[in-house]
């Protein structure tokens, strides 16, 4: 049977490269970075090289980044330090967050008693960013903790407005960049922003291994506590070959940008034209997306809702949904429930999210796949 994957931005395949030099770290590289010893060191020379090239890539400097396991654990570190280390007695987010934005904020609520207060959603699923403006006028110590892309729609946010906006009023900008990471160009010397995230496997890396940049003069408090492990702020025995996989990965995926965005741009085009083509009244959701996501709610009864991702499987055909089947009943992501209609809620929707690795010939699959099941 014919296997076609587009759900890239639940995580993406490795490149061939990233496990050959993975490989290599595990057979050659295993001593502790933490030893002092030679084995030790040739670890440490590892870690810190990889360091020094994820910060190469962002334009960051290489003490502003720490290798967590996750961009989860990393937002999660944020936000506590802002609260417990920083002053911060307020959240500025919006309800189309990932939910380890989400949620860390409402445990911070209620753990420390701080607000949480959410940016409007507009119709067309972006930011109502004059209501940021209006919600940054207030004195209270504030962080905003805001995507860069929307994990769900791909939806774009103007990161340069936002960081200014913030710099304006003397508050905190966290961005979880997970989506952005290796897709779009970042130079973080020249965004104002103070905190960013990100995890290898967005961009065709190994899973279980992420980064926080925190700016210079943001000194927040450990997380996990134990050793002296990166800079004293992040505790545990470090996985190297995880680590040189993220860095190579990221060298990679910067090295290819050009060629690979007009690639993928063009299969994104091609995928909307032979949708719209087949389905009229398809509706694309999203104002100014990222040229690797697309969101669409396609015009079937919405009878078909509850079973469309396990026919397109059963098909071959991997991609994700907004909306989830629990118990029976269907449920709307968080994210579409924040701007489409209840009557579009109900219809079904699909995200599709491309890589390189992506053909013509699948995304004519695809649509030949849906032609059979509307």
């Amino acid at each position: 049977m014919k296997t076609v994957y587009f759900d890239n931005a639940a995580t993406t395949p490795l490149r061939k490269e990233v496990v050959e030099r993975m490989t290599q770290v595990l057979s050659n590289t295993f001593g502790n970075p933490s030893s002092t010893h030679s084995f030790g060191r040739s670890a440490k020379t590892l870690v810190e090289a990889s360091r020094k090239s994820v910060a190469k890539c962002l334009n960051a400097q290489a003490s502003e980044i720490i290798f967590t396991s996750s961009a989860t654990e990393a937002t999660n570190w944020i936000l506590r330090g802002a609260v417990k280390d920083l002053g911060v007695k307020r959240i500025v987010t919006s309800k189309i967050e990932h939910h380890a934005t989400l949620h860390t904020a409402l445990h911070l609520e209620a753990e420390f008693g701080i607000q949480v207060e959410y940016v409007a959603v507009l119709e067309d699923g972006s930011l109502d960013l004059k209501h940021l403006e209006t919600l940054l006028e207030s004195e209270i110590s504030t962080i905003v903790s805001l995507l860069h892309v929307n994990n769900e729609t791909g939806e774009i946010l103007d990161i340069n407005r936002v960081g200014a906006l913030c710099r304006e009023q003397n508050v905190l900008f966290h961005c979880d960049t997970v989506q952005s990471v290796g897709k779009v160009e970042l130079d973080l010397q020249n965004i104002p922003v103070d905190f960013i995230v990100g995890t290898a496997h967005k961009f065709h890396g190994p899973k279980g291994v992420g980064f926080a940049f925190i700016r210079k003069n943001n000194f927040i408090q450990p997380l996990i506590y134990g050793g002296e492990q990166e800079k004293g702020v992040r505790a545990g025995t470090e996985a190297v070959h995880q680590i040189v996989g993220l860095a190579t990965a990221l060298e990679l995926s910067y090295a290819n940008l050009g060629e690979e965005r007009s690639y993928i741009t063009g299969l994104k085009e091609t995928f909307i034209q032979e949708l719209k083509r087949v389905f009229p009244e398809v509706k694309i959701l999203g104002k100014d997306t990222l040229y690797t996501v697309l969101n669409v709610v396609l015009p079937f009864d919405t009878a078909k809702t509850s079973m469309l991702l396990f026919t397109l499987d059963i098909k071959g055909v991997a991609v994700s949904r907004g909306s989830a089947c629990q118990s029976g009943s269907i449920k709307p992501s968080h994210v579409l429930a924040a701007f489409l209609t209840e009557e579009d809620q109900q219809k079904p929707n699909l995200r599709i999210s491309f890589s390189h690795f992506n053909t013509k010939e699948e995304v004519e699959y695809v649509i030949d796949v849906l032609k059979q099941l509307q």
